[in-house]
């Protein structure tokens, strides 16, 4: 049997998970409330939390999936990239565990762990799983990225932003528009209630599969202080058609890209993957194109969209399976690509 304990500590969620033989036995995670105040996440006490937190999530989710550390055959880590101080809070802990069971480490790289993430299984679970090659559309708060993938181990970027993100655009209109922090989940709830056409916002013009939103941001900035200068109460009373708005226009950029993607490559099973594929807007642009063009597409459960163990599990149980394990002294990493 071969038996991976997975742990996620990448920004300022703490997650342990643990798989066996390909089947998901638990996955519990640590979120972290005391960014809010604060409108985003502070680095430092992201890690001081993470230290709190990693040793009751580890023994909880061996408690939970009645594994004894005896019976670990390999510590998988998300080695980054994410905020570095965040990180050592897990990699240490991970090193340290290995070292002290004199088990393997194997190491995760977070990116490629969201893309993996359709691959988790339950020991109950028949959601099909994309085939390879496949197109996956990675969305969260520090990355955009279309990415083919050819198989676990074998990934290709064919566009990506060259600034900021879809999750952070919709973070930054959220906390321009005073919603509070994090952002993206509150925009989504508005959304709903809005007219997302009430509002046109501009677009960019990038050439190739890659995404700029750092345009849209200033354009919605600019439009709220012309607004706000004839209206003080102009967000209060239209946040809705904002939100609505403004959201429409990130998902029509990020579709664009990915529908030509799709006309270049030829492959028609796609993949949603991050914390932004929580977004209701994203989530039904994909069952369109489904049922309009007749892609297959595979979109996340909840639980495996923002930042988690099990996602970290699943790839290093494909490692570790090919016996791909990390020295013990390979340093953790805030940014690299796929």
């Amino acid at each position: 049997m071969l038996t991976i304990l997975a742990i996620e500590s990448s920004c300022d969620d703490t997650s342990a998970a643990v798989l066996r033989d390909g089947i998901l036995l638990s996955n519990v995670t640590a979120s972290q409330s005391v960014h809010e105040k604060y409108g985003g996440v502070v680095p430092e006490l992201a890690s001081r939390a993470h230290q709190q937190n990693i040793v009751p999530v580890v023994d909880t989710a061996l408690k939970e999936a009645g594994v004894r550390r005896e019976e670990i055959s390999a510590i998988a880590v998300t080695l980054g990239p994410g905020l570095l101080g965040s990180l050592l809070v897990g990699v240490s802990f991970a090193k340290g565990m290995a070292l002290s069971l004199g088990i393997p480490l194997v190491e995760v790289n977070h990116l490629q762990g969201h893309v993996l993430a359709h691959f988790v299984r339950t020991a109950d679970d028949k959601r099909p799983v994309p085939p390879y090659p496949f197109l996956c559309l990675l969305v969260s708060g520090g990355n955009s990225q279309i990415i083919r993938v050819n198989a676990p181990s074998d990934m290709e970027i064919l566009g990506q932003t060259i600034d900021d993100a879809a999750g952070e655009a919709l973070d930054k209109c959220a906390k321009i528009m005073g919603l509070g922090y994090p952002g993206g989940p509150i925009i989504d709830r508005l959304a709903r209630q809005g007219n997302a056409n009430a509002y046109s916002f501009a677009k960019p013009t990038i050439k190739g599969l890659d995404y700029s939103f750092s345009g849209l941001k200033t354009s919605f900035l600019y439009f709220l202080r012309d607004q706000l200068e004839t209206d003080p109460n102009f967000i209060n009373t239209y946040q809705n058609d904002l939100a609505a708005s403004f959201e429409r226009t990130v998902v029509e950029i990020l579709m664009q890209k990915l529908d030509r993607a799709v006309r270049e490559t030829g492959i028609r099973h796609i993949a949603l993957s991050g914390g932004v594929s929580a977004n209701t807007a994203l989530r039904q642009a994909f069952i369109d194109r489904q049922e309009r063009k007749g892609w297959t597409v595979y979109i996340p459960p909840f639980a495996y969209t923002t930042d988690n163990a099990a996602m970290i599990a699943q790839a290093g149980y494909y490692k570790a399976q090919s016996n791909d394990f990390c020295p013990l002294d390979k340093p953790a990493f805030a940014r690299t690509t796929i």
